[in-house]
């Protein structure tokens, strides 16, 4: 398996479990929360990259 599926599975144990999301978009903000607390606790930038949909 590869480091991003690594830490995905870690973010879905560890940091989503047992919370339930009423809208897409509550889920998005809640992981971007978490991946940017997860880049201070290691130390490393966090950014995030926004695509056209066109």
């Amino acid at each position: 398996m590869n480091r991003i599926k690594d830490e995905w599975l870690h973010l879905k144990r560890h940091e989503l479990c047992s919370q339930l999301f009423e809208h897409e978009y509550d889920l998005a903000m809640t992981l971007m929360a978490i991946i940017e607390q997860c880049g201070q606790r290691r130390g490393y930038p966090v950014e995030r990259f926004i695509f056209n949909s066109d």
